[in-house]
């Protein structure tokens, strides 16, 4: 049964293989530009396990000891994941032990979207399958992150202009959520706020408020900011055709994934 869920859960995961590769050896390459040893970016990749608090945590290790900033900074970061976490509560009720637990620490935005959007058939054991997508995707994180940090460490060259990386990546999220979003006021407000708290705090002093500022926005918009974007699979119809109706409430992400493992169903 471990066995049969792997095979069917490895090719969901191979996209984000080659991306996990590429954006994990970028890290590795900026953790070690900053003086890191593999060590590092080997174990934040295994125990934080999330890609853009890892580029920032490699500044905030840099940074002077501020407990409540970084506090902020994670919660602000990583907070997508509290709203993963309540969507998935009904498919993980019936799990328990170190399985459900792992699923829970392992989620990502990658593995959130394949184990969210892809419904195994019933001979496959559908806890396992979402074990093996978590199990693999921080695989491929953990050894690009690694492979990245030790060939820094051996290849010499001008490192400089690296940490643009992480610019890039929370740029690309912005714009990812922008294109899924039917509504772009959160996204407006974040740009607001951020940037007249950049003009009036400062570049190093801004982050806090800015933060701060954003939070209250929000509370003062919620009802405003009721976005009910779908993540769901595309059922099948009695004949075994794909409902190509209900595939169009897929985020864009999930949709390709789809689209793709469709294709690949029909010509076998």
């Amino acid at each position: 049964m471990k066995r049969k869920a792997l095979k069917y859960a490895f090719p969901y995961t191979l996209p984000i293989c080659a991306g996990f590769l590429f954006l994990g050896m970028s890290y590795g390459f900026f953790a070690n530009s900053k003086g890191f040893s593999f060590i590092y970016p080997l174990c934040m990749s295994m125990f934080i396990f999330a890609g853009s608090m890892e580029f920032v945590t490699v500044s905030l290790l840099l940074a002077s000891f501020n407990p409540v900033y970084s506090f902020l900074l994670t919660l602000m970061v990583n907070a997508r994941h509290l709203f993963y976490g309540i969507s998935m509560l009904n498919t993980y009720k019936d799990y328990s032990g170190i399985k459900k637990f792992y699923l829970i620490y392992g989620m990502c935005d990658e593995t959130f979207s394949v184990n969210c959007s892809i419904t195994p058939p019933s001979e496959i054991d559908r806890e396992w399958f979402m074990i093996w997508v978590t199990l693999l995707n921080q695989i491929y994180w953990v050894f690009g992150a690694t492979i990245g940090a030790v060939l820094g460490s051996m290849i010499h060259f001008d490192t400089t202009g690296i940490e643009f990386v992480m610019t890039a990546l929370f740029f690309v999220m912005f714009l990812d959520q922008w294109d899924t979003a039917s509504r772009h006021l959160p996204a407006l407000i974040g740009v607001v706020c951020s940037l007249a708290c950049l003009l009036i705090f400062g570049k190093n002093n801004f982050m806090i408020p800015a933060m701060a500022l954003i939070i209250l926005s929000f509370f003062l918009c919620r009802n405003r900011l009721d976005d009910s974007a779908k993540v769901v699979k595309a059922p099948k119809t009695k004949d075994g055709v794909k409902d190509k109706a209900a595939n169009e409430n897929l985020l864009p992400s999930t949709k390709s994934l789809n689209n793709k493992m469709n294709e690949s169903e029909e010509n076998t």
